[in-house]
């Protein structure tokens, strides 16, 4: 007889390869921190063109309804929770950077939007009796998968929910996580770690007893910058390198992927997202 062949602790596996690409992050890289408003509002300026088409394509994803409770968790500076306001009852948008709730509640009032609340937390932090109004008919997740213990994060976002669920995380690597991927050896002498996949969020929902539906969708990432100097400059920093020889191996890879437009500089990636999904009842 064959011995029974246990299935794999996925919830293990995630905070693994979330461990491992954590020791793949650049010492001082101040790019991705959303406390600072000037980041955040870098990260508004490219998204709201860069992101239109997928934010149009993940509102058409969602059963809305004028009634409708939307919970945003990682809201960033309102990609979808402003576009979303309009359509629904109103919208919680959970979001920890204070420079990236700073941009949200500006352009609300901008707009004349006043149904959108800010929960400056991570969604870890959040304590739902506390700090939310549950339930929510739609709760949504976008690109914000960055819990340690995506289980015990899953499980929060399904009791939040009365209606459904809606995760969209990466299926392959994106195009950013390539270039990291291609340049870390050469760069710094170790290997790059990608982060975890939504094959692992599948397989740590299915040992919870949820079995959601899922569907592929293209996902471009654009960089345009005024100049190669600008882009240069950036780039440098992302990467992390300090010396001239560190400097050419980034511009030789570079290089050959920029294209004019217009009075931009851009390099552009494509890759896959997953959209993953359950109704509340689905859940075991």
């Amino acid at each position: 007889m064959q011995p029974a062949v246990s299935d794999p602790d996925w919830n293990e596996i995630w905070k693994e390869r979330q461990r491992l690409q954590e020791t793949s992050k650049i010492e001082g890289d101040p790019s991705h921190n959303w406390d600072k408003k000037e980041n955040a509002e870098r990260y508004d300026a490219n998204a709201r063109s860069e992101y239109d088409d997928r934010v149009q394509r993940t509102i058409a994803f969602l059963p809305l309804s004028r009634n409708a409770r939307v919970l945003d968790i990682g809201a960033g500076p309102g990609i979808l929770a402003l576009p979303l306001a309009p359509l629904v009852r109103d919208v919680t948008a959970v979001e920890p950077g204070a420079g990236m709730v700073e941009v949200l509640k500006k352009h609300a009032e901008r707009d004349g939007i006043r149904n959108i609340a800010c929960v400056q937390k991570t969604w870890e932090e959040v304590d739902p009796a506390r700090d939310l109004a549950p339930p929510y008919d739609i709760v949504i997740a976008s690109l914000s998968l960055t819990m340690h213990d995506i289980r015990e994060a899953l499980a929060k976002m399904d009791a939040a929910s009365s209606g459904s669920v809606h995760l969209f995380w990466f299926a392959d690597m994106p195009f950013w996580e390539r270039m990291n991927s291609d340049l870390w050896m050469p760069l710094h002498g170790r290997q790059y770690y990608p982060g975890p996949k939504a094959d692992c969020l599948f397989g740590v929902l299915s040992q919870m007893g949820i079995f959601p539906d899922v569907t592929m969708m293209p996902m471009g990432k654009e960089y345009r910058f005024l100049s190669r100097d600008e882009m240069m400059a950036f780039f440098t920093k992302r990467f992390g390198a300090a010396t001239p020889a560190q400097k050419k191996t980034i511009e030789d890879y570079i290089a050959p992927m920029i294209r004019a437009e217009g009075h931009e500089v851009v390099i552009s990636g494509m890759s896959t997202l997953a959209h993953v999904r359950w109704k509340k009842h689905q859940s075991g």
